[in-house]
């Protein structure tokens, strides 16, 4: 029994470091798979089952090995009695006997008991963990239990990377409502291109800045309730109102990312640039207050939420290159840019949080 338990303990480890390094559910998909075969050597095919109803929007079926050709699991497995029987059951089972797979061409694949394991969350059936193992073997009590500690695992992973999957898409999808707004974005490239060219091909240098990222709350509830144009029209006139307030501070608007804004302070000494900072966001406040009273009756009340910090950073051209076309910004990176976006990322219901080094400055 003990090393019963050394076993799960282990696994779930393993388990936990190698899904640790990605956000991608297939990647995700194929990890529990690999760890399903490993911990049931007696398995010919695990699988796990996307039962989820957005699932296609965000992965794709895995490919079953029982066949001489590409044949997604879905399709093959998810009529057969054991997934049924689970998801009817809504708990772990096994069917002793179980049919042959048959393959496009005639030809059977003989299979032997076939385990199924509902993953859960929020009290509902998202996957299925399907084992198929050799003929003539058996599950063992311990078989069961590592499918129910990954089922958890799976539970919890798949639907984290769901949810990253859902704001990146977010992002995305106000990135491109935003694009018209490149003329100010950013501002500093279009100054180097007309009085320094040469400085594009400058390295980047370590200097003295205040780095303020902005975000937008509840995009995604009111885009629920509202048309696509509808919410590209007020972030429009939300984001535009917030143009002249930055560059009067002395901000240069170096990114839209996503439902928010990224600015550098960078033209003055520290002490400036962090004032300026803070001016900027509190005029942006204001300025929210005042569209937010403007729009009502049209849009519920819309937060901004500002995380600042201040610190050296590495300022400089970064240039994308892609096959059709190359971007060039201003950009200010390291870890005091890190830290204003972790700021915004905990503000909440319009708060303007600040970093040590800027509320001493």
């Amino acid at each position: 029994m003990k090393k019963y338990y050394k076993e799960r303990f282990e696994a779930r480890r393993r388990l936990s470091k190698n899904l640790a390094s990605t956000m991608e559910v297939n990647k995700i998909l194929e990890t529990l798979r690999a760890e399903t075969k490993n911990l049931i050597p007696s398995s010919m095919e695990t699988c796990i089952i996307m039962l989820d109803p957005d699932a296609q929007k965000y992965t794709r079926p895995l490919q079953c090995a029982l066949y001489d050709r590409p044949v997604n699991c879905l399709s093959c497995k998810k009529n057969r009695p054991a997934i049924q029987k689970a998801v009817a059951m809504k708990k772990g089972v096994v069917i002793s006997k179980t049919n042959p797979i048959v393959r496009p061409d005639g030809a059977t694949v003989d299979t032997g008991p076939e385990a199924a394991m509902p993953v859960f969350v929020d009290g509902n059936i998202v996957a299925v963990i399907n084992v198929v193992s050799q003929p003539n073997a058996r599950f063992t009590k311990k078989d069961f239990y590592f499918m129910k500690d990954l089922s958890e695992m799976a539970g919890n992973a798949i639907m984290a990377a769901k949810r990253h999957w859902e704001m990146t898409q977010e992002k995305i999808e106000i990135s491109q409502k935003l694009a018209h707004l490149s003329p100010f974005v950013p501002q500093s490239v279009r100054r180097i291109v007309d009085t320094n060219p040469e400085m594009l091909n400058q390295a980047k240098e370590s200097r003295d800045v205040s780095v303020l990222f902005l975000d937008l709350e509840g995009y995604t509830r009111l885009s629920a309730n509202k048309t696509a144009v509808e919410m590209n029209r007020m972030v429009e006139e939300m984001f535009s109102n917030f143009v002249d307030p930055i560059h009067r501070s002395g901000g240069d608007i170096n990114e839209t990312a996503g439902d928010g804004l990224m600015i550098i302070f960078k033209d003055g000494d520290a002490k400036t640039n962090a004032a300026n900072a803070v001016k900027a966001a509190f005029d942006i406040h204001e300025r929210n207050r005042r569209l937010n009273h403007e729009m009502a009756g049209r849009f519920e009340p819309v937060n901004v939420n500002i995380g600042i910090n201040s610190g050296m950073a590495l300022v400089g051209m970064t240039v994308f290159k892609g096959t059709l076309d190359t971007r060039m910004t201003y950009t200010a990176s390291g870890p005091v840019t890190n830290l204003a976006a972790r700021l915004a990322d905990h503000a909440k219901g319009g708060d303007i949080l600040i970093g040590e080094e800027t509320q001493k400055m």
